[in-house]
């Protein structure tokens, strides 16, 4: 029996979809793959925006072909945030571990049975993917979406010292219980959530581990971050940096 099934340990993995039709299929069969070949217990949990590209007829799908204990589809009317969409999959999720990551591919599952690795290895609260240690990497993006990120991690660094490589990625494992706690202290919206979201945890003591990885940029639909994110962003962070 393997170690995550003999001590009792279940992962459940939150992913928040919209407009994911072509993607879903790939990551949820990856996703299987991955926790089929390491033996861990799993469950995936689909939390869809009121697609109106199919994604949840797609969900639907894959839900009778795996099997309702290991894809749950918990759909919402329409689009209510990043923040809000992992509290309503947790509210379903029956692991001890929570796993979130992006739907569009960009967040290969390969990189899970390392997490598992090292949660286990140093009893971390959370392991956090980075794309800026080791040989952690960015695949995909232009010149101006790289300048972007790494500046919005450096300035963030200077700012927040938050004790973590990568701030606004959203490939991360947590403790259920340490997970609901962030949760209840983050008031952040969009891409800044993330970023709370190690801050805060530093705050509150919680244990972080890292582990590199390497981010793709999506193969199917359109990316989600525009002018207005990157306006949010800088407006969330000053913020946190004064009230943190």
């Amino acid at each position: 029996m393997a170690a995550g099934r003999a001590r009792g340990e279940k992962y459940s993995v939150l992913l928040p979809t919209y407009n994911e039709r072509e993607n879903l299929p790939l990551i949820v069969w990856l996703l299987v793959r991955s926790f089929r070949e390491s033996g861990s217990h799993f469950e995936i949990i689909i939390i869809d925006d009121g697609s109106p590209d199919g994604t949840q007829e797609v969900a639907e799908q894959l839900e009778k072909i795996y099997g309702s204990d290991k894809i749950l589809l918990r759909p919402r009317a329409k689009k209510l945030g990043l923040g809000t969409a992992y509290i309503h999959g947790m509210q379903h999720a029956t692991g001890n571990f929570i796993i979130i990551m992006d739907a569009d591919l960009s967040h290969h599952p390969k990189f899970i049975p390392e997490f598992i690795r090292k949660q286990k290895e140093g009893n971390f609260d959370i392991v956090s993917g980075t794309r800026y240690k080791g040989n952690g990497g960015v695949y995909g993006w232009d010149l101006k979406r790289k300048i972007i990120s790494r500046g919005a991690n450096f300035i963030t660094q200077v700012l927040l010292r938050p004790g973590a490589s990568d701030l606004t990625g959203s490939f991360r494992l947590y403790r259920k219980e340490v997970l609901q706690k962030l949760m209840e202290k983050c008031v952040s919206k969009g891409y800044v959530f993330q970023m709370e979201m190690i801050v805060r945890a530093r705050q509150l003591g919680y244990t972080i581990g890292e582990v590199p990885i390497s981010f793709v940029d999506r193969v199917y639909g359109e990316s989600k971050l525009g002018g207005n994110e990157i306006v949010s962003f800088l407006k969330g962070l000053l913020t946190l940096f004064a009230t943190t």
